[in-house]
């Protein structure tokens, strides 16, 4: 029998790189100040250079009229998450013949969007970007900030999903004979033990599929917004805030 970790059957380890053609850092920030948010999602390339970050942090808060504070709070959010990113560089991670399921959960301005698919973890040549598009164009969706949204919440589950398999192939260095699962979002085989093998199931190397057994199950789920719906659900979700601001200020008194 082959031998397998918990991401599949075992491999020669690769250095780090998230799963896609081009290795982007996914960057999130949610920064209030003095009761002002703003929120953003978008890629930023590892490779640039660092001097940078501080030119586009004055450019958002110029173009969008921010109070000047805000381009401290911008820069050093993501001057912090590439720094987590580099830490990972040069690090061993396993690759292997499996796919793991992608959720898109996630509404941008009066788009809903709800969907469920298998993205192949030994493609090094997928694009998000590409398959986000499609999407769109498929959906019939027509806000342009749509597609990067998708990408971003792509890239994120596969950022993580290469981290954990960081953490497998330190373990496995530290101990070879037990594996400790890392990752929820491993897909197992029936008999509980191993990740799905594409070449398997599908028979071929496509980057993103659906079983077609899961065709109605999995189906794509967009919905377009009216603005009182929209509104209603910025209140729950403000609602929502305050109160885990609130708890988180409990436990911290």
């Amino acid at each position: 029998m082959r031998p397998h970790t918990a991401w599949g059957f075992s491999k020669i380890p690769v250095k780090f790189k998230i799963p896609t053609s081009d290795n982007l850092v996914p960057i999130r920030l949610d920064i209030e100040i003095d009761g002002q948010k703003f929120k953003d999602a978008f890629t930023w390339n590892p490779s640039d250079p660092d001097s940078e970050i501080v030119m586009f942090a004055k450019r958002t808060v110029k173009d969008l009229k921010l109070p000047p504070a805000f381009v401290t709070q911008i820069a050093q959010s993501i001057q912090s998450q590439l720094t987590e990113f580099r830490s990972y560089d040069g690090q061993d991670m396993y690759t292997g013949e499996r796919v793991v399921p992608i959720k898109l959960d996630l509404r941008v301005n009066h788009t809903l969007i709800k969907d469920h698919f298998l993205w192949d973890l030994n493609n090094f040549e997928s694009d998000p970007e590409e398959f986000a598009r499609s999407f769109c164009k498929d959906m019939g969706i027509e806000d342009p900030e749509v597609a990067p949204a998708v990408a971003v919440a792509i890239r994120e589950q596969l950022y993580e999903i290469a981290v954990q398999s960081v953490a497998s192939a330190r373990e496995s260095r530290m101990n070879k004979k037990y594996h400790r699962k890392v990752s929820e979002h491993v897909t197992s085989s029936k008999s509980g033990g191993l990740a799905v093998d594409l070449n398997k199931l599908f028979g071929n190397k496509a980057s993103v599929v659906r079983k077609r057994k899961d065709w109605d199950v999995y189906e794509p789920i967009v919905d377009f917004l009216s603005n009182e719906e929209v509104d209603a659900l910025e209140a729950k979700e403000e609602k929502k805030a305050r109160s885990n601001s609130s708890k988180l200020s409990l436990l911290s008194a």
